[in-house]
């Protein structure tokens, strides 16, 4: 007769059955990026302008696109700004988080020490006649449990934490486009600004020029008194302007250095270039719009915050279900008594718990992780929505601002050969002074039209940019931006450091857990 198998061969043979059984069993929904049925055949004007504006011999559009303007100093302080930004910083501390976070799902699959107990005793007895006694004693134990994820419980609880994680990553590559396309956009306030106050000044030269010539000219009898103080009111309107542009432009100063981490005032460092508006050609544009909103990162923060709810909808259906766990004990205990010996036990066996009449608490769980599903599709929707509509103003803004710089340009010489002829005819007797004040306004309006639209561009096209989603990716091959007092005092513990020193995933990279669904 064969001899009987032992019982605790059967029990490891039924729990690894039964761990492999709970190893294909997923609750809840895989998910899928959801489909936006408008998008794959959408362009827009955005489409149209971004096919018939860039030059045939512009380069691509690179991620760093404020390199396109061709100003080093530009350059400087957009780098700057995506590594000491205060908003940078605090979205890689969500990441650090996130990682943090990710750990403690990923801790489930693995047995949980519940309980460690310790204690040691030592006593003594002293007895009127006979010698003194002195013993001790000491013991130790712990419990342990590793309930099986049976259910998918612990694997969904993972799989909502690494999308969770993902999108923090993308709520920081969107801090990254923000502050680029913010510091862009007050460089080239600053630089507008100083242009407009330039040319405030030299208005005001000429026509303080005219002024005292009409002064002269009133002195001597040969113009009336009207002229001078024509002349004088339109020199102090000018005047008028300059302290309005040098209270715009230290504004945007205060707000650049604030956008940097830096104490408000004017950065030295823009000594150089005052008055000159960066200039570029929009470069060619080889995605299609749907690509380009589907990479823009507040979108993708939209999608993995919608992956990360949809895995908590299995996390709750697997409390519907019994949880299957295995449960042991451990302790020893020793005493110097004599005749008395020293003693280890230990105790292991399955446990199961199922939670039967919750009066649909449970299932009414599940019915709140899909509703928060749902509004977080509905988000999702108009994220895209509101994504296309921000490329498709941007492109038109920037389209028409453009349209505008060469009529711009010829009634700026217009208006100045106007005012040279109108000048001359003065001094030889055949206009009145009138005329020439007339002129002097003109070219002060349309100079100051052509600045601004000039200004607009530069504005119109960093919002085109932005509206695509480029300018973070160089961040993702860099540490996390941080100052060194907050890195040391993290590297002081050592369980900071792996999540410090863990690099970034590179663009595109997509969380295993949406990469294994992918696999067929």
């Amino acid at each position: 007769m064969p001899e009987a198998t032992p019982r605790w061969r059967l029990a490891a043979l039924a729990w690894f059955a039964s761990l492999s059984l709970g190893g294909c069993t997923m609750l809840g929904p895989d998910f899928a990026r959801p489909k936006v049925p408008w998008l794959q055949d959408w362009s827009g004007d955005a489409g149209r302008t971004l096919a018939t504006d860039a030059p045939a011999r512009a380069k691509p559009v690179s991620d760093d696109w404020w390199r396109s303007f061709d100003d080093p100093t530009l350059d400087a302080i957009v780098a700057e700004a995506q590594r000491r930004n205060p908003g940078v910083r605090l979205a890689a501390m969500r990441i650090l988080e996130s990682r943090a976070q990710l750990g403690i799902a990923g801790s489930g699959l693995y047995p949980q020490v519940q309980q460690v107990s310790a204690n040691a005793l030592r006593a003594g007895q002293r007895q009127s006649r006979g010698a003194n006694t002195t013993f001790w004693s000491a013991g130790a134990g712990f419990d342990i449990a590793w309930e099986m994820d049976f259910w998918g419980k612990y694997r969904r609880g993972i799989e909502s934490a690494d999308a969770a994680y993902f999108a923090s990553i993308a709520q920081y590559d969107d801090v990254q486009v923000l502050v680029a396309a913010q510091a862009a956009s007050l460089y080239g306030s600053i630089r507008t600004t100083e242009l407009r106050l330039r040319i405030a000044h030299e208005n005001a030269e000429i026509q303080k020029r005219s002024l005292q010539i009409t002064e002269r000219l009133f002195r001597s009898g040969n113009e009336s008194e009207l002229d001078v103080q024509q002349a004088r009111s339109q020199y102090l309107g000018t005047l008028a302007t300059i302290p309005e542009f040098e209270g715009l432009l230290r504004q945007s100063q205060n707000a650049l250095a604030v956008l940097l981490g830096r104490a408000p005032g004017p950065l030295p460092e823009m000594s150089q270039g005052q008055g000159r508006i960066p200039r570029a050609e929009l470069g060619l544009i080889a995605d299609v719009p749907a690509d380009l909103l589907r990479r823009r990162p507040d979108v993708r923060t939209a999608e993995m915050q919608l992956a990360a709810q949809s895995a908590l909808i299995g996390v709750s259906e697997a409390a519907l279900y019994p949880s299957i766990a295995l449960g042991g004990t451990l302790g020893l205990t020793a005493t110097s008594i004599a005749a008395s010996s020293n003693t280890a036990s230990w105790a292991i066996g399955p446990a199961l718990v199922w939670n039967v009449f919750d009066h649909g608490n449970l299932t009414n769980q599940v019915l709140v992780q899909d509703a928060r599903f749902r509004q977080l599709l509905e988000q999702y929707q108009n994220t895209v929505l509101t994504a296309a509509r921000e490329m498709d103003d941007a492109a038109a803004g920037f389209a028409s601002n453009r349209a505008q710089i060469d009529l711009l340009e010829g009634a700026v010489q217009a208006a100045r050969r106007s005012l040279d002829i109108a000048t001359i005819q003065y001094r030889e007797g055949l206009v009145d002074f009138q005329r020439v004040l007339d002129s002097q306004r003109t070219l002060f309006a349309q100079q100051e039209q052509l600045v601004s639209t000039q200004g607009s561009v530069v504005q119109s096209l960093v919002s085109l940019y932005k509206a695509m989603g480029g300018g973070w990716q160089a961040a993702r091959e860099q540490p996390l931006p941080m100052d060194e007092d907050t890195r040391r005092a993290m590297a002081e513990r050592r369980d900071w450091m792996p999540l410090l020193n863990d690099p970034l995933p590179p663009p595109g990279a997509e969380p295993p857990s949406r990469r294994r669904s992918d696999t067929p």
